[in-house]
């Protein structure tokens, strides 16, 4: 990603209702996992994720990002089981964990079977990936670019990626149901009306704080029901939880 978008990432990515939910999904998705599990999250980040999940008793998680600044952050905050790699090439020994984490990440990635290969390999036999990564690319916008996305997914994109490299699917479905339509409504305004939005850069903002409770009640409530068991048919993003076989 940008340097300068970044910066804003890294500065927004504790409190902001985005990660904030999406940190709360993952935990709902791996909470019933052996607290000792050992876990690695690919693209850490400033490590709020983490932070997060040894606050829920898991204690013996490692993170890897590409960007030195994110990892500088980690360790300004006393998370030092982290360290620079690439996602690709994670210097990891073969089957080291029990979950990979990976949100954000593979559309990052030019190579995207590079990546899923890699981690099927340091996985253990039965281990767990949890992704997620933005939906259809119909919702593509100068956020992306910033971004340095190459892709976004459907949901059975996702899943033909990871089952033809060792993964069998035990769940998938489109997260953040309840912005899909006005997002979805925008971007393509956005496409329709090119020029006049030709200088449109990221979506990340700093948030009112009301509307920031607001739309994490919003997140939250849809993860509640994801964690019940039910599957949204179209959403903002796509997870999976891929098991290595």
């Amino acid at each position: 990603m940008e340097l300068s978008y970044a910066s804003k990432y890294h500065r927004l990515e504790e409190d902001h209702w985005w990660f904030s939910a999406r940190r709360d999904m993952i935990y709902k998705l791996i909470k019933n996992y052996h607290r000792d599990s050992e876990i690695l999250e690919i693209g850490c980040s400033g490590g709020p994720l983490i932070k997060f999940l040894k606050g829920q008793g898991f204690n013996n998680i490692q993170g890897i990002d590409i960007n030195e600044a994110a990892i500088e952050i980690c360790k300004q905050k006393g998370i030092n089981n982290v360290r620079v790699a690439d996602a690709r090439k994670t210097g990891f020994k073969d089957q080291q964990f029990d979950i990979v984490i990976a949100s954000d990440v593979l559309e990052h990635i030019k190579d995207e079977a590079e990546a899923a290969s890699e981690w099927r390999r340091i996985l253990k036999p039965g281990g767990k990936l949890f992704i997620f990564v933005p939906a259809f690319k119909f919702l593509w916008s100068k956020h992306d670019e910033v971004n340095c996305h190459y892709r976004r997914y459907t949901k059975s994109a996702l899943i033909n990626v990871l089952g033809g490299y060792g993964f069998k699917i035990n769940r998938s479905s489109y997260w953040n149901i309840c912005l899909f339509l006005p997002v979805a409504i925008i971007r393509i305004l956005q496409r329709v009306f090119a020029m006049k939005t030709r200088k449109t850069g990221d979506q990340l903002q700093e948030t009112n704080p009301v509307i920031n409770k607001i739309f994490g009640y919003l997140l939250r409530f849809e993860n509640k029901l994801l964690a019940s068991g039910i599957n949204y048919p179209f959403g903002i993003s796509v997870f999976a939880v891929a098991e290595r076989t």
